[in-house]
């Protein structure tokens, strides 16, 4: 709806401060859209397919050629410039699709799931290109199934579940809304455990979870690196050895099951031990254009 490809039931909504009902075309030429499939020509060249998108935003021939080695350089994709999309890797053809998407240097970005199915490398490689385009000034609306990738990348999250938007702000206050820091020590001998929960006790700011099996002690704490500093001291004094200690802070994912009640699920209902939900959406924005606005 926001990219004007489909109509609204109710409500309205405005993209870099243009209506999307009333001044369609003035949107279409402000955004650039990369779908959660990859949108490419099999049969073009990759750099065939980047010049075929410029032209039909009606660039010259020349400049479209320009615009499109230029982009396959960015991309790491000039060696397969001259390749047919067909033998591109699956990581190969989503940074195509995403060069296409920017030909035209949209200042507003509409990326949907963009690093779903790659591989570690590849997805680490799209996420440098998404923070490159935000540095330079583009305005960023990404959906993501993966919620490390919107603690990494996003500037404004906003947790959505069964298509409300329940929960809003960044990573931090998202976190922060669940209780914030706990201190997990594990320590070397099982029989310290007890000993181990007497001493860290007077800092819990809730019950301590012991998980016997991994000697693991876990305690809500607040006060950060002081209070981690404090119980190091204390379990050093009853001469209790440490094999890990640390300070942690609630992942996003934390953040989304107390939110909802429910572990994430894929599209399709099923829990997914990867973390992911298709009912999650991360929203990064800059200063460039002005922010995307919906009400209802």
């Amino acid at each position: 709806m926001l990219t004007t490809l489909l109509r609204p039931d109710s409500g309205h909504a405005t993209v870099a401060g243009v209506d999307v009902l009333k001044h369609p075309n003035k949107v279409r030429s402000l955004i650039g859209l990369s779908g959660q499939y990859a949108a490419v020509d099999e049969y073009l060249t990759g750099r065939e397919n980047l010049q075929m998108v410029g032209e039909l935003y009606q660039m010259s021939a020349r400049d479209a050629k320009a615009r499109a080695l230029e982009l396959l350089e960015w991309f790491n994709l000039s060696e397969a410039a001259n390749r047919t999309a067909k033998t591109y890797s699956g990581g190969m053809r989503r940074r195509l699709d995403l060069a296409a998407a920017l030909v035209v240097r949209p200042p507003v970005m509409f990326l949907d799931e963009p690093t779903t199915g790659l591989d570690p490398r590849n997805r680490m490689a799209l996420w440098e290109v998404i923070e490159t385009l935000v540095e330079q000034g583009t305005t960023l609306l990404l959906t993501t199934q993966y919620l490390e990738e919107a603690d990494r990348l996003a500037h404004d999250i906003a947790v959505v579940d069964h298509g409300k938007v329940i929960a809003r702000g960044t990573a931090d206050q998202l976190k922060a809304q669940i209780g914030g820091e706990r201190v997990e020590v594990v320590v070397q001998n099982p029989l310290d455990l007890s000993e181990a929960v007497a001493a860290l006790t007077p800092y819990a700011k809730g019950d301590p979870t012991v998980e016997q099996h991994t000697r693991r002690i876990t305690v809500p704490v607040s006060g950060g690196a002081r209070v981690l500093a404090d119980v190091i001291r204390e379990l050093d004094s009853r001469s209790i050895v440490i094999h890990d200690i640390g300070l942690r802070r609630p992942t996003l994912d934390d953040v989304f099951l107390s939110l909802t009640g429910h572990v994430t699920t894929d599209e399709e209902g099923e829990p997914d031990g990867a973390a992911k939900s298709a009912d999650k959406a991360a929203a990064r924005t800059a200063d460039s254009a002005e922010p995307i606005r919906k009400e209802s």
